[in-house]
């Protein structure tokens, strides 16, 4: 069989297939044979009719549509194979010419992978952001590690508080009819946690042990449950007892026993000095970020929609594999939002767009700059991935097929590539003064001091029509310390009564 490819625009080909009239014959006969088992005529049992009676019956042209199935697909692998382009539709097929004894013409139209011209890429110049660790990040890292270590203590000589672990039983119920998920017995809520719908726990605050109480609270408008959703409801609770933790002094005996260090303060060094290695490897990241749209936004590119709507369908599909994790399905979180699909995907898809191009502008720098991905290459990035899992990298290779190996190696290409990107760059470190910041926002809400004199009265006076005000400031800028180099290198889900 024939063909022919010719460029369209907007990224799309043509194919003209040209398939001579033996040939299609033959997949006429195929067809019949396939097909014949499915047409009843009278007289005949079924698949038992002769072709050319089910033609005189049914048309000529009764077995076409299943003879160019036949013939399409070895037609078209075989064209897209030698021809080198890379479709990224599905080809809409139409045809030209189709007549008994003749040669048969059809086409495919197919979009393609879109050609990228790349622009600059490399010596481009980014910021990395420095956050110095501040007291207060050590102090909440510290309450941490002593919340992980808290003893539990019962409270017997007091109501209910805030902060506290209540033990309870609830019965829900809405116009006096219980409803399904809304009884449970034994359960613990953390008092001011937010767990439950809104004014359930504020409402046991004050309750005494075995104490029983009414509840009267209100569905969110927007819940997962339609039947719930908005409606008035009665919990019936009954508190069994209380709960508090009592977290251990901050001390070098705290130290000791969460830590390798024997004081206070040689265990509050190493977690300054953590906080900032993990504070320096996200400013890093964010750093490369920049540098990635900045390459992206310097490359030229016609995107096809097909692929701007299959990213849609990947980016939807993620979607809703989330909510499922979190007890919703896709349509429930939509009616939530107040959403349709399309609506939803058409919020998305400026974002899909961004990522198919970014996508193809690192393919192509890939393609540009000759990278390739060995096995140390593959072996280093997934050692990222195997660790966390508990596995080594050769027991996770074990368990990929072809089609995951190529990915990874994709993968490993790419960040090769972001590496060749980032040591070319031209990186200013910038160190952000946040007690600084702290201090003008204070500034800020202080009030202007008033003045009592003459002058000061008379400043106070409004302006003169079209008359300037010539004491307004400048807005100040954020004060830093840049230091120059080149680099070296889920929805919320609405809280519900379980």
């Amino acid at each position: 069989m024939e063909y022919s490819v010719e460029k369209l625009s907007g990224n799309k080909v043509k194919i003209t297939f040209t398939a001579p009239a033996a040939d299609f014959e033959e997949a006429v006969q195929k067809a019949y044979l396939k097909v014949r088992g499915q047409i009843s005529v009278p007289g005949f049992r079924k698949g038992k009719a002769p072709r050319r009676l089910i033609e005189s019956m049914y048309g000529s042209a009764v077995f076409y549509d299943d003879a160019l199935e036949i013939l399409f697909p070895d037609a078209y692998t075989k064209a897209v194979t030698e021809s080198g382009i890379n479709p990224v539709s599905r080809p809409e097929v139409d045809v030209e010419t189709i007549e008994k004894g003749k040669d048969v013409v059809f086409t495919a139209e197919v979009f393609v992978m879109p050609e990228v011209k790349l622009g600059d890429y490399k010596g481009l110049e980014v910021t990395k952001h420095m956050h110095p660790v501040t007291d207060e990040q050590i102090d909440a890292r510290l309450d941490q590690e002593r919340k992980k270590v808290a003893r539990s203590i019962e409270v017997t000589d007091r109501a209910l508080e805030n902060g506290d672990n209540a033990e309870l039983d609830y019965s829900g119920s809405v116009d006096g009819v219980k409803f399904e998920g809304g009884t449970a017995e034994h359960q613990h809520l953390v008092i001011g946690s937010g767990s439950f719908i809104p004014g359930f726990e504020e409402q046991m605050i004050g309750m005494q042990v075995g104490e029983e109480r009414d509840l009267n609270v209100q569905f969110p408008e927007k819940y997962h449950s339609e039947d719930l959703a908005g409606k008035n409801a009665v919990f019936h609770v009954k508190l069994h007892a209380i709960t508090k933790e009592e977290l251990p002094e901050l001390d070098d005996d705290f130290a000791s026993e969460v830590s390798d260090f024997d004081t206070l303060a040689e265990y509050r060094a190493d977690v300054a000095k953590k906080i900032e290695e993990t504070a320096s490897a996200h400013a890093e990241e964010a750093a490369k970020q920049q540098l990635v749209d900045k390459a992206v936004a310097n490359a030229e590119v016609d995107i096809p929609a097909p692929m701007v709507e299959n990213k849609l369908d990947d980016m939807m599909q993620e979607m809703g594999w989330r909510m499922q994790q979190q007890g919703f399905s896709m349509e429930q979180y939509l009616q939530m939002l107040g959403q349709t699909p399309a609506q939803m995907r058409d919020m998305y898809r400026s974002e899909a767009e961004l990522t198919v191009k970014t996508e193809l502008v690192l393919d192509e720098i890939v393609k540009a700059e000759g990278i390739e991905a060995g096995d140390e290459d593959v072996d280093k990035l997934l050692a990222g991935y195997a660790e966390p899992m508990g596995q080594t990298v050769e027991q996770m290779k074990k368990s990929f097929n072809e089609g995951q190996i190529e990915y990874f190696k994709h993968r490993a290409a790419v960040t090769k590539a972001l590496d060749l990107m980032w040591d070319a760059a031209k990186v200013t470190e910038e160190v952000v003064d946040h007690s600084k910041e702290e201090k003008d926002e204070e500034e800020e809400k202080k009030p202007a001091k008033k003045r009592t004199t003459k002058k000061a009265k008379a400043e106070e006076a409004p302006a003169a029509e079209g008359e300037a005000d010539a004491e307004e400031a400048p807005a100040k800028p954020k004060r830093t310390r840049k230091t120059t180099k080149k680099a070296e290198e889920a929805p919320a889900e609405e809280p519900k009564a379980e």
